[in-house]
């Protein structure tokens, strides 16, 4: 593993469970020794990307990242854009709704709203979506390049729960469903109890460069509900590609 992966790798087990950590804890996590540990969170800090405690000497994610991020939605402002979006189609369903944009690592969740039922779908912000088990993954490989797309019907297809595709064929079968009707569904593949509806957001050139989602209790969810969220989300994100590029071209290009 390269230094800049070492690297990366303590950002993100610094902004996932508690706010601040231990070096110990870190080191453990990271299966790193504490010399490398602290040699690569003291780089961090010095770029602001890390913030250690001078008190409790532990360790949290500094304002640099924030500073990135802002930047980075200046010159590209997909979560600004979508947000609004995201926020309407869950007041509509009333069913947790959540974002996700593609990157060379996946399908990141980027924004997600609950639904403020009790027994509701919880996502994670940041969670790499599997595009072989979940309605947002599907969509997005129904809408993708081909060399995109056949990377991931290549596999591996890990099973998640008993009713994950992992089977290529079917997967491909799958995919050409959601290319045909502009959006996609998806029964417990990644986890059990829970049915989504997703449709791809698309770039200038067509192609998806993520997606939005529905998750709800698969027993709150009739027929009709599929068909009635499979409109709204289509028409989400047909809003969000707008909001971004202008009037988008055909909803259903695909390589």
């Amino acid at each position: 593993m390269s230094t800049v992966a070492k690297a990366v790798s303590l950002l993100e087990m610094l902004g996932s469970g508690a706010p601040e950590t231990a070096l110990a804890d870190l080191a453990r996590r990271a299966g790193f020794d504490k010399a490398t540990t602290r040699r690569l969170l003291v780089s961090l800090i010095a770029h602001g990307l890390v913030e250690q405690d001078e008190t409790t000497r532990l360790y949290r994610l500094g304002a640099g990242i924030a500073r990135l991020a802002l930047m980075r939605e200046a010159q590209f402002p997909f979560l600004r854009m979508a947000a609004p979006v995201v926020e309407a189609l869950a007041a509509e369903t009333g069913e947790t709704v959540h974002l996700s944009e593609y990157s060379k690592r996946g399908l990141i969740t980027v924004q997600v709203i609950e639904s403020a039922k009790a027994n509701r779908v919880s996502v994670q912000l940041g969670d790499v979506v599997p595009m072989h088990a979940t309605a947002s993954g599907i969509a997005f490989l129904a809408f993708t390049e081909e060399r995109i797309r056949e990377g991931v019907l290549a596999g591996p297809l890990p099973a998640f729960t008993p009713h994950t595709i992992a089977d290529m064929e079917i997967l491909v079968e799958h995919v050409a469903a959601a290319r045909a009707r502009g959006h996609s569904t998806g029964s417990q593949g990644y986890e059990e109890g829970v049915l989504s509806v997703a449709a791809p957001i698309l770039g200038a050139d067509g192609f998806a460069i993520g997606t939005i989602a529905i998750a709800a209790p698969r027993v709150r969810i009739h027929k009709g509900d599929i068909e009635r969220h499979g409109a709204s989300v289509a028409a989400a994100a047909r809003e969000i590609g707008e909001r971004l590029f202008g009037r988008q071209p055909g909803q259903k290009r695909a390589s």
